[in-house]
């Protein structure tokens, strides 16, 4: 998995020791269990109408992933020079490719997919029967045990395919210790990033991916909306946090969101501080949900009360920056121009030079996981294809005064400017969801 602002955010709040840390992670975990604190208050009554998602979530099918590999496949035997196989540990590409969720350990759990015929899994003895509980369709499985060497049952399937040299390609998030281990045991291979593989696959989206996104980002602008409309004087951003959270539960969701009053939301990924809700702040709630995997990326920036001329101005600002970024991504430029096309309006109203104040990229690619390649920064040379998705969410962040951002989701069209997979961008600091 990538490491995400989500990842970054409770990374940052765990390391401290105030209370937004705790707000933020322990209480949830504690209304699960139903220990020491009891049961929370009720939610709001415009969570009331949150409901699951329902039969208007439809799983990735058998036949979706076994095309995934036979695309794989074409890569592999498409590039220059060809790729033998490619070697993938657990991960959002293992998911990808199998369906399969599973956790990384120091125990080797991994997929490797040849130039042609079967894949193959292999995974410590133990496992294998918690292992075929997930796999969708027959796979091959070799299993190794404990005083065995995983590497050298890998080396094994792929001399009996006929694969004694040639090119692995290895998944981006594989474990050193995992590459390096199958490297020891077969050094006659060429060992090179499997991106062009596995990127390759992942990004364009299929349209059913592409609906799925869609789902997730709906079901965080109904939780959002819900929020909003629920904010009260004096509420700290850790309720706000775990209001969010809940209302995803109440959709049969896992989704999270880090909330900014104020001045703190001159931090784009926030601060240790739990400050608490008064007139006049700028409200910033940031993150989203999964469908059947597949992320939303969301920041809405509204206002509790009336805002302040310069915080609308800002606002402003920033949805024409979106406007410019929207209307950018085009099929066939590249990745950089969208950056700069939405920087330039940020710059010549005079919040510049440069990252002064928009002081990071404009967005990343989504899908699995929340922040996937490729990248939307000054300079990204990658050629924009139909299909591929990504946030466009540019910022003005006013040290110890204002921070505003606005987020959606957007995918590239066969022609034209790029289409949401939100439902709308912002209408208003005063209503931030339509």
């Amino acid at each position: 998995m990538k490491l995400s602002r989500r990842d970054l955010f409770k990374a940052a709040s765990l390391a401290g020791s105030g209370l937004a840390a705790t707000a933020l992670f322990a209480r949830p975990e504690l209304e699960q269990r139903g220990e020491a604190q009891g049961p929370p208050p009720p939610l709001p009554p415009a969570f009331d109408a949150l409901k699951p998602l329902g039969d208007r979530v439809k799983p990735i099918r058998v036949d979706e992933f076994q095309a995934r590999i036979a695309h794989a496949q074409e890569l592999m035997n498409d590039a220059s020079p060809k790729f033998d196989a490619v070697y993938i540990t657990p991960g959002t590409t293992l998911r990808y490719y199998t369906g399969i969720r599973w956790g990384s350990s120091e125990r080797i759990v991994a997929l490797l997919i040849a130039r042609s015929g079967d894949p193959l899994m292999i995974c410590p003895g133990f496992e294998e029967a918690r292992l075929r509980e997930q796999v969708r369709w027959p796979i091959e499985i070799r299993i190794w045990q404990e005083d065995d060497s995983p590497y050298e049952v890998a080396a094994k399937w792929l001399g009996e395919r006929g694969i004694r040299t040639g090119r692995i390609g290895v998944e981006e998030t594989t474990k050193f210790v995992f590459s390096n281990g199958l490297r020891k045991v077969e050094p006659g291979f060429e060992y090179a990033s499997a991106d062009p593989i596995t990127v390759g696959c992942r990004n364009p989206k299929t349209e059913h991916e592409i609906e799925l996104m869609r789902l997730a980002c709906q079901a965080t602008f109904d939780v959002y909306k819900a929020t909003f409309a629920s904010l009260r004087e004096g509420m700290k951003q850790s309720e706000v946090s775990e209001m969010v959270a809940r209302g995803y539960r109440r959709m049969g969701l896992i989704g999270e969101a880090f909330v900014l009053f104020g001045p703190a939301a001159a931090f784009p990924h926030g601060t240790h501080d739990d400050r608490e809700l008064h007139e006049g702040d700028g409200v910033l709630i940031d993150d989203g949900t999964t469908v059947e995997g597949y992320q939303s990326d969301v920041t809405r920036t509204g206002v509790f009360g009336k805002p302040s001329d310069k915080l609308q101005s800002a606002f402003e600002i920033v949805r024409k920056a979106q406007d410019a970024a929207l209307a950018a991504a085009v099929a066939g430029r590249e990745c950089g121009s969208v950056d700069d096309a939405a920087r330039k309006v940020i710059v010549d109203a005079g919040f510049g030079p440069g990252y002064k104040y928009f002081t990071h990229r404009l967005g990343h690619g989504i899908g699995l996981d929340g922040h996937e390649s490729p990248y939307l920064v000054r300079g990204n040379r990658t050629i924009l294809k139909p299909r591929m998705t990504f946030s466009n969410e540019p910022g003005i962040y006013v040290p110890g005064d204002y921070g505003l951002r606005c987020e959606d989701d957007m995918v590239v069209s066969e022609s034209g400017e790029a289409k949401l997979l939100t439902p709308g961008f912002a209408p208003s600091l005063e209503s931030p969801i339509a």
